[in-house]
């Protein structure tokens, strides 16, 4: 049998009202959402919470045990920070167990007006050092820090031992590699990004044109970013994950990213000997059936990890990007 370990919050999607009831019903410890606006990096037509949603789902889930967290994960442009004001007040009076921020002034808003409201620091943060950790710690009373996906559990460890804060680690999802939702590629081709406008490759800039064999070309605004051919498996509209033509090249290439997904559940063991707190489930685009797999499967390997079993793991393959899967660069910086 194997060692028991402290068993880790398990904090998963949640890009609507249906998919956050599906998320505790499957299991999740915490449950991560946002508002319909641009203050979250998911802003997507279809997606995310009213006020009213919001309250009824705090409610749905306090009533299961369950937590909520609000994220306020983008960046206000200059002029803006009304909308940003305004859902830091929506996550203290709705009573989110956290918001999850990544501005800075976004943060010290709500540390200064909502000093008793849990602070987390996002991803986008881009907060990876002891250094940058414990001073957002120390000026804004961050609580938690939601880590890049750019460490090895090693290097997580070492950042565990030196920070005064609860450390949330990626295990399964989107890769994100692209300075974590804060590149301008998107803005380039569309005017808008993840960092400011909640949406990389909004559906409005996406075209695909099909020929007479079933072949799918890809445009992204006036861009194209890939073409398919019959029967290839496409892989999403953005355009680090776009393969492109060189004269060095016979053929198109990866040239920023490769469309494959993050899926650590080999590594379960290692991420809580390394001092992680809380695991992290991507897909708030995704359906309410991939929340209840992946969720499931989730929770049944943290549960049989944390009382010294070995996990049977599920197949998840057929949930990833492209069908494939990574340890990115958890296991290895030799990742590209």
């Amino acid at each position: 049998m194997a060692e028991a370990l402290r068993r880790p919050e398990l904090v998963c999607p949640a890009g609507t009202p249906a998919a956050l009831r599906t998320a505790v019903e499957a299991g999740a410890d915490a449950v991560y959402c946002g508002l319909q606006n641009a203050t979250n990096a998911r802003n997507f037509p279809g997606l995310n919470f009213t006020v009213d949603d919001l309250n009824a789902s705090v409610r749905f889930a306090h009533d299961r045990n369950t937590k909520v967290l609000l994220a306020v994960n983008t960046f206000p442009p200059a002029g803006k920070f009304g909308l940003w004001r305004d859902a830091i007040d929506v996550a203290a009076a709705t009573g989110v167990d956290a918001a999850i921020v990544a501005d800075m002034g976004v943060a010290d808003y709500a540390a200064q007006t909502y000093p008793s409201l849990r602070l987390h620091l996002s991803v986008q943060a881009g907060a990876s050092s002891p250094e940058a950790i414990r001073f957002y710690c120390a000026s804004f009373g961050i609580k938690r820090v939601v880590l890049p996906r750019i460490l090895t559990v090693e290097e997580i460890a070492a950042v565990h031992r030196q920070i005064p804060c609860e450390i949330e680690a990626f295990v399964f999802g989107n890769i994100g590699l692209m300075a974590e939702g804060r590149c301008s590629l998107s803005n380039f081709a569309t005017g808008q990004s993840t960092n400011m406008d909640g949406v990389c490759s909004p559906a409005g800039a996406v075209h695909y044109e099909g020929d007479r064999v079933g072949n799918l070309t890809t445009r992204l605004g006036p861009f194209v970013i890939d073409r398919f051919t019959n029967g290839e498996n496409a892989g999403y509209p953005t355009i680090c994950k776009g393969r492109y033509g060189c004269a060095a090249r016979n053929e198109p290439y990866y040239a920023f990213e490769e469309p494959v997904s993050l899926n650590l559940s080999a590594l379960l063991p290692d991420l809580m000997r390394a001092g992680v707190t809380a695991l992290k489930i991507e897909g708030r685009q995704r359906s309410r059936a991939y929340v209840k797999q992946v969720v499931s499967a989730f929770r049944r390997a943290v549960d049989e990890v944390a009382t010294g079993r070995n996990a049977a793991l599920a197949d998840l393959i057929a949930l990833t990007e492209g069908h494939r899967q990574t340890e990115g660069a958890f296991g290895s910086k030799r990742w590209r």
